[in-house]
């Protein structure tokens, strides 16, 4: 049962809004739906999604601890 909600936005939100909508070929409340039922079933609504995406990725790679680090930079940089 879909009800009606009247939102309260800046001039130019609107504006993007229809335009994006026109590009997007969906209509304005398709898109506000959408962004509500992800932001509704997503597990870590704290952590922005291009950062959650990024969870994990160094886990295969090999880092250096400090003492490494330090003595690699030394190696290339003062000798």
């Amino acid at each position: 049962m879909n009800k009606k909600l009247t939102l309260n936005l800046d001039a130019n939100i609107i504006d993007f809004a229809h335009s994006y909508s026109k590009k997007a070929n969906k209509p304005i409340s398709k898109i506000i739906e959408n962004y509500f039922i992800e932001l509704k079933t997503k597990s870590t609504p704290d952590i922005p999604k291009e950062v959650a995406e990024l969870c994990g990725i160094l886990k295969e790679i090999n880092i250096p601890d400090k003492k490494e680090l330090r003595r690699q930079f030394h190696e290339d940089h003062l000798d």
